[in-house]
């Protein structure tokens, strides 16, 4: 099956290449541009900095640029990046260099690993290439979720073995509980698999070798963390107990919640979680998915993985639940994807060896091609999401003035415009004229999605600060027109 595996692997890249060629033509949200954008500076020698503001978690007291980059998102994709930056872009420019993935094979091990026969396999790794609606445009954005996938099944891989005893398995573990956190924060959490190695008496060297791996990564990261200006606290509570999600954004957050409220929006975060759960599995894929559980709950790794789904998924709705409903639990799903399609085929599989070989192709290649069919429109609705607006901004960046300016989605515009770039502050146009003063903007821009404080001013009514300039396909170009008194940043940053 080797060579069926490598046939397989040659039509998912040919699927991948076409996905990035048609569709996936540039980052498309915010995490991906802001990755690529710092792995740009980092590969060209400018290490982890960025000459632009995405948040002013990055720039405290309002630091000058460029600012210490990351002290939010996770480094892993941006030094993956870098790496295919450093290397490639002379022969393929900035954003082709920085894709790679390759999940198809990820998957077949795991399958393999867990039971499942080796056509079986196949079909796992048929499912976890094509990724369906929700993966299909994932797994070539520049993102964390093709890292993330790769990193989460064989993380599951490893720890099959170390639970058996095999320090070796239990240190590389450890290796990828931490690296999977340099991916993603909640990353972390895999953690807590190894430590119930660590109390088992058969594992208790490998789980205790994988701890140790797992926490010299992330206490390595953490202190870079400690030793930048600022406190770290204010990224997590800003991450915890805000229920706006425009407060993240605002220098001086107004929101204020009550117990009521703060338990009102995690218990909706729970609700819009298991949604997005369904919608990563298809729907179809549930049942087979819980048939595999079945079947090879025995095994330690099916075991880790049912319980480290459960807690990321907790975690993601009570810890950051204004996140989670807003990508983050979606992004998380990527460590799990492979090993779910492997659980899938292996139950599948189970199911399916009570009917004739012809009704098992049937469903077989029913299912595929229903997958296949997912993902071409998930990449189509990735056109209509990502690119249009993507395009219209290009249009939009010859009635912008010469040098940097304001914007929402300050890492689009940073990609686009080539020009340093600051987030407009969610506390309104007046705080906004402020923070253009401090770092000598002169413009301000304005998108059709924008922070409510600016509605007013996107609307007409006006402002004393700033002064409508161009528009182009409803976005608009402001000019700063006064000083309303601003205070030092220290008075400014409540």
């Amino acid at each position: 099956m080797s060579r069926a595996l490598v046939v397989l692997s040659l039509g998912l890249v040919a699927f991948r290449v076409l996905s990035a060629a048609f569709f996936v033509t540039q980052p498309g949200f915010t995490d991906a541009y802001y990755y690529v954008d710092v792995a740009q500076r980092l590969a060209h020698g400018q290490g982890l900095t960025a000459d632009f503001v995405w948040n002013f978690l990055e720039a405290p007291r309002l630091a000058d640029l460029p600012v210490p980059s990351h002290r939010f998102w996770m480094p892993l994709a941006t030094v993956v990046q870098a790496t295919g930056i450093a290397a490639l872009e002379p022969i393929l420019g900035t954003f082709r260099s920085a894709q790679a993935a390759f999940i198809p094979a990820a998957a077949y091990v795991s399958a393999r690993s867990i039971g499942a026969s080796s056509r079986a396999a196949l079909v796992a790794a048929a499912l976890a290439g094509l990724g369906g609606f929700t993966f299909a445009p994932a797994w070539v954005t520049l993102d964390s979720f093709a890292i993330a996938a790769l990193v989460g099944t064989f993380f599951f891989v490893s720890f099959g073995r170390a639970a058996a005893g095999d320090v070796r398995a239990g240190a590389i573990a450890g290796a990828l509980v931490g690296l999977l956190f340099l991916a993603r924060a909640e990353g972390a959490l895999f953690g807590v698999a190894l430590l119930a190695l660590a109390i088992r008496p058969s594992s208790r060297l490998s789980g205790m070798a994988g701890s140790a791996v797992a926490l010299a990564i992330g206490i390595a990261w953490l202190a870079r963390g400690l030793v930048l200006p600022g406190s770290p606290a204010t990224a997590f509570a800003k991450g915890v107990f805000l229920v706006r999600y425009e407060d993240f954004f605002a220098l001086s957050p107004s929101g204020t919640a009550d117990l009521a409220t703060l338990i009102g929006v995690r218990v909706s975060a729970l609700w819009s979680d298991i949604v997005v759960a369904l919608a990563a599995l298809l729907l179809f894929l549930a049942v087979p998915l819980f048939l595999g559980l079945r079947t090879g709950w025995r095994l330690p790794a099916v075991r880790a993985f049912a319980a480290l789904a459960l807690l990321i998924y907790i975690a993601e709705g009570l810890i950051w639940p204004l996140h989670a409903t807003r990508g983050s639990y979606f992004h998380s799903l990527a460590a799990f994807f492979p090993f779910a399609m492997a659980l899938v085929a292996l139950g599948g599989e189970t199911w399916l060896a009570r009917f004739e070989q012809s009704g098992r192709q049937l469903a077989t290649y029913g299912t595929l091609g229903a997958v296949l069919v997912l993902a071409v429109f998930g990449l189509t609705n990735w056109d209509a999401s990502f690119n249009e607006p993507y395009r219209a901004r290009v249009a939009a960046l010859e009635v912008i003035p010469p040098g940097p300016f304001l914007a929402i989605d300050a890492a689009a515009w940073r990609w686009i415009s080539d020009r340093s770039v600051l987030i407009a502050p969610a506390d309104g146009p007046e705080t906004a004229a402020c923070v253009a003063i401090h770092y000598r903007m002169q413009s301000l821009v304005l998108e059709p999605a924008h922070f409510s404080a600016y509605q007013a001013l996107y609307d007409g009514t006006g402002s004393p600060w700033f002064g409508q300039r161009a528009e182009r396909g409803g976005i608009r170009v402001y000019s700063l027109n006064g000083n309303p008194g601003c205070l030092s940043p220290d008075q400014l940053i409540r």
